[in-house]
This record gives structure tokens, C-alpha cells and sequence, in this order.
């Protein structure tokens, strides 16, 4: 044991026990949290939210990119999600291409259950599993702006329940709302704890995208 331990130190040998999944992560420019924050809406702002993409990034040696959270604000100094995430093209782990652009992105994706993989390149529970996570945390709109009838759980910075709620997607294409099919635009979230985010069929994840 300790004679192939040495081996794999000392020469590329170690590369046969990296996961094809996780020897792609330095290319990787677009995945879904393997876990929110915890605390529901509350990502401690955009900046927060921001942070939480750069750690998971950085944890799979990933992190040399500049990583932002796909999230809209309201009110005074609002921010489009769309705005915030460079201009593509996005890849996930296993190097599949889910956009060229951001006009392909909101439009003719190729997100799917399949594809929307997280940081570790794992597939998310989505509608039909148990328990259901697909609803991901966005404020956005169809386009990437920010969504009008969204108050983004006090900008990503509440987990009071009866202070407001955010739009959330559904990363499988599939469910309930005004829009089921979209990734990013399904429909509001009940409330903005922890508690009402998994009861309606999420977990608090949100997507991360290389912008630089």
C-alpha cells in the first residue's frame, strides 16, 4: 500500500484514481450548489451567495475562476441575473455545453435534469424523486431580469417567513406554476425559511456561473 501510495505521489499514476467528473473541474464553468446556505433565502446577499459558488468552487480545485451566483435583486439598485454572469459559453463538470451565450441560455438551452450537474458532478433530486429539490433559488424572470413579482426574500438576506417570497426555477424542466418547463422562472416560493423552501420542493440551491 505504501509502495503505490509513493507511485501515485511521484508520477501521473495518481491520475487513474480521479474521477473523470472531477479531472474536468479546472473546465468547468457552470454548476448547481450541492447545498444552499442553510438558512433558506438568506445567502447573505448577493455577495454572500457569491462567496458560497467561489468556496464549492474552490473546494474541487475549481476556483481560478471568477464565480457568480445566477440571482436578481429588486427595489432601488436592482441587479439582473443575467447581468452578472459573463457572457458564455458555460460548460458543466463533465465538459457538456448547456449555452454559447446568454441569448441561448435564457432561450434554447440545453439544461436538463441530465446536465445541471453540481460542483462534485452529481445528479440533483428532481420531481418524481424523494425528497423533491428541484426548485432553485433565481428572483429572475424568463430573461434574466429581474422577475416583477418577486421581492427576493428581502434580496437574499431573509429566512422570515411572511416578509416576502423569491422566484424560483425548476433545474428539471418539469412541475407545477406559471411556467413549469422554465429553469429559472417557475414560480414563487411559498415563503423564504428553510422549512418552506423543501416544502414546496426545494432545498435553497441556486445556480453558479464562471463569468470571467
Amino acid at each position: 500500500m505504501k509502495i503505490l501510495q509513493l507511485l501515485c505521489a511521484a508520477t501521473l499514476l495518481c491520475l487513474l484514481s480521479v474521477s473523470p467528473a472531477l479531472a474536468q473541474a479546472s473546465e468547468m464553468t457552470f454548476f448547481l450548489t450541492s447545498v444552499g446556505s442553510g438558512n433558506g433565502a438568506d445567502l447573505g446577499g448577493l455577495s454572500g451567495a457569491d462567496a458560497h459558488c467561489q468556496s464549492l468552487a474552490t473546494a474541487i480545485d475549481a476556483g481560478d475562476n471568477t464565480w457568480r451566483a445566477y440571482l436578481s435583486t429588486t427595489g432601488s439598485g436592482s441587479v439582473n441575473a443575467r447581468d452578472r454572469i459573463g457572457s458564455g459559453p458555460w460548460q458543466n463538470i463533465t465538459g457538456v455545453v448547456v449555452a454559447e451565450n446568454l441569448d441561448q441560455l435564457h432561450f434554447e438551452n440545453n439544461l436538463t435534469k441530465e446536465t445541471v450537474l453540481n460542483e462534485k458532478g452529481e445528479m440533483t433530486n428532481g420531481r418524481g424523486d424523494t425528497p423533491n429539490q428541484h426548485d432553485i433559488l433565481t428572483g429572475s424572470g424568463l430573461d434574466g431580469n429581474t422577475a416583477p413579482d418577486s421581492d427576493a426574500c428581502g434580496n437574499w438576506t431573509s429566512s422570515t417567513d411572511g416578509t416576502g417570497s423569491a422566484m424560483v426555477g425548476h433545474f428539471d424542466r418539469n412541475g407545477g406554476g406559471a411556467n413549469p418547463n422554465s429553469w429559472n422562472s417557475a414560480h414563487g416560493s411559498r415563503g423564504c425559511s428553510q422549512a418552506n423552501l423543501v416544502a414546496t420542493g426545494g432545498n435553497g440551491y441556486f445556480y453558479c456561473f464562471a463569468a470571467n
